[in-house]
């Protein structure tokens, strides 16, 4: 029967859709209402008190009474402003202030009592059983009102029927919030249908009356009930279990979405629109690196700090995560003119008392670079300026040396003339075993740094690692711009693999090791498991819900000169030797005499001004005798 006047009343509402649609219920409406809640909860007070069958003098009373009550009733409403919120999207804490001013109201009915028994005529005005029934009452009606409203209000706007159906990963208090944002948002027309959470104390109990799952019922839930959306509000939820999650969800043509941290929502309130969908990027995140802050603001604290690259991926980051360590200052450096800007406008607003000194500078133009270190004097130079594009530093093997090798050198050398702390070099994967100009020109970057070591009081120190996830030019944007055009995704070869790690996290070990090394170290990073470009390529288009085949192709083109089926962290002449970090190590490289590998620079750098690339790659293989050419013109020089 409740549910059939439910449905009644919603279909009268419905008809008088302005009501809730249009327009805001009147304030004055409002507290007309729950003027008339209040007298109708002390009549029926006094029914129930007296079994329907008011006796004489308590009935000769009650109009007294209820004037009484009401008008404190009044009173307490106006001063709380009970009426004002919007009731509609009623709230906890409406109904919290419901419950605090009716509690006030029947506190000033039981003081009324004390004062007429004890200072008028010993009799209690109302009857203290009245009190209890009408303020049980009361905060029950004022309640069940606003939620009736609300409820009636979102099924008007958003009728069940129309609702896509949505589970929530997580019972704890960021899921309740996801909740309710959902409820409060009307415009999002979703339905939860339940949480899921690991905590077995909670499994089988409610939250708002949604039914809590474990974790082994998921796949039911989204095989039984066609789940559109799946959103995970766990914020330290472990990288193994995020995938799992996701990988369930996908076999199920349901997308993952994901709650931000707490300090990013709006004003300390949750939006529906700042849930976020689940990319790549979280598929092959790893658990969160554990970063020794206070070790690396000791290094950083109040020196200054120069970053070339800095517009770069990065080199970005770098600055970004230096900037929270309170530096003295931060040089940036960076040829690309318009990604400076907008990463200038991008610190100002989110370091607004950094000192930021943004520089417009080719890294190879060494007397300028001579006169920023006469000026500024770094103690700590990050070195992230480099050509990275291996298919196009295969012909121009002239740029990538004037950049790579010489750019580095340029550096290097000012850092010793000008007696900085540290030299931390960004280097690659691609300079082991190198099969491409880049990754040759890097290695010979490696070389050089660390023989400039052994003496010198500047301590050169380089970092090793594959690919990061989302920097510039790499697979992953390009795959996103090829779905978007509907495809085909190019793929090089069926088997290429790659390791991948995302820039905030490749950043975070740069630092961590820039501050533990003593000198000639290369530091290699835990790149995780390898992952094929194969199986990179079928998850995107599945979580951009895509059926390969049908919906888009998957193309290959072949190995792209210089490129390499899988990448390596250590030669085959390498080892390594563990350091306090879990996830950074040493790789043992043999020492390089300097004047040798200055002399062989010399010399390459003598070549470029005949632009005869044969020599020049010549040359390179000579000073990194693993560099083997592949998929490549320069591959004769090997034979």
């Amino acid at each position: 029967m409740a549910a059939n006047l439910y449905l009644s009343l919603a279909s009268v509402l419905q008809k008088n859709e302005m009501i809730f649609t249009k327009l805001n219920i009147p304030r004055w409406l409002i507290l007309l209402i729950d003027i008339c809640i209040c007298a109708f909860s002390v009549v029926l007070a006094y029914m129930l008190r007296f079994n329907f069958k008011v006796p004489e003098p308590d009935a000769h009373d009650l109009p007294y009474v209820l004037a009484f009550i009401v008008g404190i009733r009044i009173i307490t409403f106006i001063i709380a402003k009970t009426y004002r919120g919007i009731i509609q999207y009623t709230s906890t804490g409406d109904a919290i202030r419901i419950v605090v001013v009716t509690t006030a109201g029947s506190l000033l009915f039981v003081i009324t009592n004390l004062i007429t028994y004890f200072l008028i005529n010993r009799v209690n005005f109302i009857p203290y059983s009245i009190i209890i029934i009408d303020f049980i009452t009361t905060t029950f009606v004022l309640a069940a009102f606003r939620i009736l409203v609300k409820i009636t209000y979102m099924e008007i706007n958003n009728p069940s029927r129309d609702k896509t159906n949505v589970l929530i990963y997580g019972a704890g208090e960021s899921g309740l919030i996801s909740k309710r944002s959902l409820d409060r948002d009307a415009g999002t027309k979703y339905k939860v249908l339940g949480f899921i959470d690991d905590d077995p104390k909670k499994i089988g109990m409610k939250i708002e009356d949604i039914q809590i799952y474990g974790p082994d019922k998921l796949e039911k839930l989204l095989e039984d009930n066609a789940i559109e959306h799946l959103i995970i509000s766990i914020q330290n939820i472990k990288a193994s279990k995020k995938q799992e999650i996701i990988e369930k969800c996908m076999a199920y043509n349901t997308k993952v979405l994901s709650v931000p941290p707490v300090s990013r929502w709006i004003n300390g309130e949750l939006s529906f629109k700042q849930i976020k969908k689940i990319n790549i990027e979280d598929l092959l995140e790893r658990d969160e690196i554990k970063l020794d802050e206070q070790k690396v603001r000791r290094e950083l604290l109040d020196k200054c700090i120069l970053v070339t690259g800095a517009a770069g991926s990065i080199g970005s980051e770098i600055v970004r995560q230096v900037a929270r360590f309170s530096p003295k200052k931060i040089i940036l450096i960076d040829q690309a003119e318009s990604p400076m800007y907008f990463l200038e406008l991008e610190l100002n607003e989110r370091f607004p008392k950094g000192n930021f000194e943004i520089i417009i500078c080719d890294i190879n133009h060494k007397v300028r670079m001579r006169r920023i270190m006469e000026t500024f004097s770094p103690q700590i130079i990050y070195h992230a300026a480099a050509y990275k594009h291996v298919p196009m530093m295969e012909n121009n093997p002239v740029e990538a040396v004037m950049t790579n090798v010489l750019g580095t050198k340029a550096i290097a050398d000012l850092a010793v003339e000008f007696k900085a702390e540290k030299f931390v070099m960004v280097s690659t994967d691609k300079a082991v075993n190198p099969t491409s100009i880049m990754g040759a020109t890097k290695r010979i970057a490696e070389i050089y740094t660390q023989s400039l070591n052994s003496k010198n009081v500047t301590r050169f120190i380089t970092t090793r690692f594959g690919n990061v996830l989302g920097s510039n030019g790499s697979v992953i944007p390009l795959f996103r711009e090829q779905i978007e055009k509907g495809g085909p995704l190019t793929i090089t070869d069926p088997e290429v693999t790659r390791f991948f790690m995302t820039i905030p996290e490749a950043c975070q070990l740069v630092l961590e090791a820039g501050t533990m090394g003593h000198g000639g170290e290369i530091f290699i990073f835990d790149m995780g498991k390898s992952v094929k470009i194969l199986d990179l390529a079928k998850k995107m288009i599945k979580l951009s819900r895509l059926t390969l085949g049908k919906d888009i192709q998957i193309k290959y083109t072949g190995l792209r000169p210089g490129e390499k089926l899988y990448e390596e962290l250590l030669n085959n002449k390498e080892n390594t030797l563990p350091t306090y970090h879990p996830q950074i190590m040493i790789a043992k490289v043999a020492e390089s005499d300097l004047d040798l590998i200055s002399n062989q620079v010399q010399e390459l750098d003598s070549l470029l001004e005949g632009h005869d690339n044969i020599r020049i790659v010549k040359k390179m293989k000579e000073i990194v005798a693993e560099f083997k050419s592949q998929n490549s013109v320069y591959a004769k020089l090997d034979e």
